[in-house]
């Protein structure tokens, strides 16, 4: 087999030409004791799934996303395809609406983040922060 032939369409993007990233800051959380500090914090419930949010207090630029799905999901396929789609929700709506300095959990609800329609997934997703983030007096 021979290899491809180079085309002449034009110079290849060389890695320093691309776009910076908007937001690369977010890390997802592996520890329980952070998962456990973020509970404490606000919450909110909607159709598709709970939503949980702190401040850290910290002046750093990080926003730190952890996922949960317990067994009352269902079977492994169910919780993983569950934190599948919380994930896509993540990676669509925080870089526009999270905050840097805070930590966000998703828990996934029994039947509603499997079967609610993606759209209004991303809806309730945006409401929820909105509402994490609205100062409370």
């Amino acid at each position: 087999m021979t290899p491809p032939k180079v085309s002449d369409i034009g110079p290849v993007a060389e890695a320093s030409e691309a776009p910076p990233a908007i937001f690369a800051r977010v890390q997802t959380m592996k520890n329980r004791p952070d998962y456990l500090r973020t509970a404490q914090g606000r919450r909110q419930g909607t159709g598709s799934f709970l939503l949980q949010g702190r401040a850290r207090g910290d002046d750093t630029a990080l926003v730190r996303i952890g996922f949960t799905a317990s067994k009352k999901i269902g079977n492994a396929v169910a919780r993983n395809r569950a934190k599948r789609r919380m994930r896509a929700l993540a990676r669509e709506v925080l870089p526009d609406l999270a905050r840097p300095g805070w930590d966000y959990v998703l828990v996934a609800k029994p039947e509603a983040t499997i079967s609610r329609n993606y759209k209004d997934m991303l809806a309730d997703f945006a409401s929820a922060l909105a509402s994490v983030h609205k100062v409370r007096t």
